[in-house]
């Protein structure tokens, strides 16, 4: 058995049924490169994709230059799931290979065309859809909390409080390098950066490059 079909996509599926899926929707796979665009704002998409290796970020990029990384989408992870479902809905966002990665795409068209009918295999293809995209709700709504703040300070303790409560540990790694976090949070790099160093002088964080701990007073 191949180690992605251990993904939540396939929740509760059995390998036939799997192998089936994989026919059904056209599976195709495709490599990146670090920094290649996968899909672009303004198109449309048909397809959506299963990160296999490495790991990609959906970001919104405007004219003038000006990025903000809305999330980030790591092994066994989905993205662009909501724009293939609607076909002709354009994509507001980029999406990025974060890293050089592997991706497994799949065509929606099939599966809508089978909506209506018994198959077994698409009813929990579905379902486990709908679980992934609660998920993602609930990850995007995080982010709002992240930047509401005012200052940079209570934006760089709300994510950090966050991912600590995800990962049950006061000690953890972020996905993103100190650019891409600055872009996430909205914030300026260097003022990032200096408020950074100034909570590790105060004691209440330990870091070295994505590497953190929350420490206690």
């Amino acid at each position: 058995m191949k180690s992605f079909y251990q993904s939540v996509i396939f929740k509760d599926m059995k390998e036939e049924e799997i192998e089936t899926c994989l026919t059904e929707l056209r599976a195709t796979e495709k490599a990146y490169k670090k920094d290649e665009m996968i899909l672009m704002a303004g198109d449309t998409t048909e397809r959506f994709g299963l990160v296999l290796e490495g790991s990609v970020t959906i970001e919104s990029n405007d004219i003038w230059g000006n990025r903000t990384i809305l999330s980030h989408v790591g092994n066994r992870q989905f993205f662009a799931e909501t724009y293939a479902l609607l076909e002709d809905e354009t994509l507001l966002v980029d999406v990025r290979a974060n890293e050089n990665c592997r991706i497994l795409f799949f065509r929606i068209g099939s599966l809508k065309s089978l909506r209506s009918s018994n198959e077994l295999w698409a009813m929990k293809f579905i379902c486990n859809m709908l679980e992934i995209s609660a998920h993602k709700n609930v990850v995007l709504s995080g982010r709002s909390f992240h930047i509401s703040p005012r200052t940079i300070r209570e934006r760089i303790l709300s994510y950090l409080n966050t991912v600590s409560l995800r990962k049950h540990s006061t000690e953890f790694d972020i996905p993103f390098d100190r650019q891409q976090l600055a872009d996430y949070l909205n914030v300026d790099r260097s003022a990032l950066s200096n408020e950074l160093s100034k909570l590790q002088r105060e004691g209440v964080i330990s870091c070295r490059k994505n590497h953190f701990e929350l420490l206690s007073h």
